[in-house]
């Protein structure tokens, strides 16, 4: 089995796997809703996911799915006009509505979304939503007294998925593996913040329409790429929609570790004869047990 077949099965196992157990549970929270706030049954009609299973960045033991379920306008006119704070109590409403499906479930309302914890770790964030005329969401925080929020979720997702179909498939198995890297090495940076840097890095990277024989070289470039990143840097702005996403602390140093690791698998790989064996231990220390041996 060759470098290429190493991140093809490393890439497999990350893949998450439960998909229809995921979609079962979002159809299920998706009629309720529907039944309660406009009077149909339908299990799709006003949900869309979002977050990383929505940019089909997710990987396998991801614990927050997010999803977006649109309300009536009429509902945001009612929350708004309360004295007191309409957004907690909109919150309250969605929580109540999905209770009456899921009634056993710890379901709680916290800040901006109806968190809904399953048994098997995956907790369901439903943010209930309106769309405005730009196809952006505005959204319910019930922090500080109570106040609206906007988000721009769709501009992301298509720009993920053009650019993956531009770089040969390449740009999400990139945001999937520096996924298994920040659970190996405690990354301190959120899932947005992978996916806006690997959109960036793929668009200009020499090989970004190759195949999984080069994807220790991508690794490497993108672990050289994330480690010259300005130190002093707040924000960055997201593909799509180019809104503001926040860094949670500094990846630098872990970054430029992991590019060393790198250079010494590559090494291993090239070396005459090859040290396939050192050379995958090298990508463990990286990406963790989901590497192969």
């Amino acid at each position: 089995m060759g470098l290429s077949d190493w991140f093809s099965e490393f890439c497999s196992s990350i893949q998450v796997q439960d998909g229809g157990t995921i979609s079962t549970r979002y159809k299920n929270i998706t009629s309720r809703l529907n039944t309660d706030f406009w009077n149909t049954t339908s299990d799709t009609s006003h949900s869309l996911y979002v977050g990383s299973y929505g940019r089909n960045t997710a990987i396998q033991g991801f614990s927050d799915l997010d999803m977006i379920f649109r309300l009536p306008y009429s509902e945001y006119e009612k929350y708004n006009n309360y004295s007191g704070n309409g957004q907690s109590a909109m919150l309250q409403a969605v929580k109540t509505s999905i209770e009456k499906t899921y009634s056993t479930t710890s379901i709680r309302a916290d800040g901006q979304v109806i968190v809904v914890p399953f048994n098997d770790g995956i907790s369901f964030e439903v943010v209930p939503a309106f769309n405005n005329k730009n196809d952006s969401f505005t959204y319910p925080d019930a922090n500080n007294g109570g106040s609206w929020k906007v988000t721009n979720p769709k501009p992301e997702i298509q720009a993920i998925r053009d650019r993956n179909n531009a770089c040969n498939g390449n740009l999400v198995p990139l945001c999937r593996m520096m996924r298994a890297w920040k659970r190996k090495w405690e990354v301190p940076i959120g899932g947005l913040l992978i996916d806006t840097f690997a959109y960036q890095f793929i668009e200009s990277w020499q090989y970004r329409d190759k195949s999984y024989f080069y994807y220790d070289y991508m690794c490497r470039d993108f672990f050289k790429w994330m480690a010259e990143q300005d130190a002093d840097q707040e924000y960055w702005k997201a593909p799509g929609s180019g809104q503001y996403v926040y860094g949670k602390g500094l990846f630098q140093y872990k970054g430029k570790r992991c590019y060393n690791i790198s250079i010494e698998a590559i090494a291993h790989e090239t070396a005459t004869p090859k040290q396939e064996w050192s050379a995958k231990q090298k990508w463990r220390d990286i990406f963790g047990t989901d590497f192969p041996n």
